[in-house]
């Protein structure tokens, strides 16, 4: 076995929404223009890391209540409500349902397809996803435009990520052993979820944000973008 683990991965598996997809620079302002239009005073700066917390709260719900996988889009949909309620601002059940198209034309980071090209051929690129199969088709297909060698999505495992059924079931389906795949992610618990599962981790700090108050899960690599990452993976390019 290497001396240094990151040596024996073969397979990078990619969180996508606010990792490869631009999830602010994408929604701030279609959530502004539907602010304006419910009556708000509130800007889409202001109100959508309400929106994005409260997302991650319905999915974990969704996972530890165990009542059935309720789907990305379900969630993000639930959370937007949430966060309507909490601020008083009145809407029709029906124009939210109509407004959650925006998720379709997520765009995403321009560096993130400058390091995914760089790493092609070099590593096996899989997206490992909490959306749904169509969608995430879709998203790669016709946003992200890039051609990965397997997408997968967290239904697969039946829970959100950071659920150790997603990475184990990520392994099982690439037939690749845990401690070859290493999760890359802008997301803290993503990576501390993959290294709880025997993933390695690259944490693309692109946030800004501490990481997890561990020591044992820690990630191998901690990178502000994709350029750092396959600097660091492969060498200046």
């Amino acid at each position: 076995m290497p001396n240094n683990p990151i040596e024996a991965v073969t397979t990078l598996t990619f969180d996508i929404f606010g990792t490869v997809l631009d999830l602010t620079g994408s929604l701030e302002g279609p959530t502004g223009k539907l602010l304006t239009e419910l009556g708000s005073d509130m800007t889409g700066a202001e109100f959508y890391p309400q929106w994005r917390a409260r997302q991650r709260i319905e999915q974990y719900q969704d996972s530890l209540i165990m009542l059935g996988h309720s789907g990305y889009l379900e969630t993000c949909r639930r959370a937007l409500v949430y966060a309507l309620r909490a601020n008083g601002i009145e809407f029709d059940p029906e124009r939210i349902r109509e407004f959650m198209s925006v998720w379709h034309e997520l765009s995403p980071y321009a560096d993130s397809l400058q390091g995914l090209n760089r790493l092609a051929g070099k590593y096996s690129l899989v997206a490992l996803s909490n959306g749904e199969p169509e969608f995430l088709d879709h998203l790669v297909a016709n946003r992200i435009k890039f051609d990965f060698d397997n997408v997968i999505s967290v239904e697969e495992g039946g829970a959100f990520k950071p659920h150790p059924s997603v990475y184990r079931s990520a392994a099982r389906i690439l037939d690749v052993e845990p401690s070859a795949i290493m999760m890359v992610a802008a997301h803290s618990f993503d990576i501390m979820g993959a290294r709880v599962s025997g993933f390695r981790g690259a944490y693309v700090n692109r946030y800004s944000l501490p990481y997890e108050d561990t020591e044992q899960y820690t990630p191998d690599i901690v990178v502000k973008d994709f350029n750092q990452l396959a600097a660091a993976l492969v060498g200046e390019g």
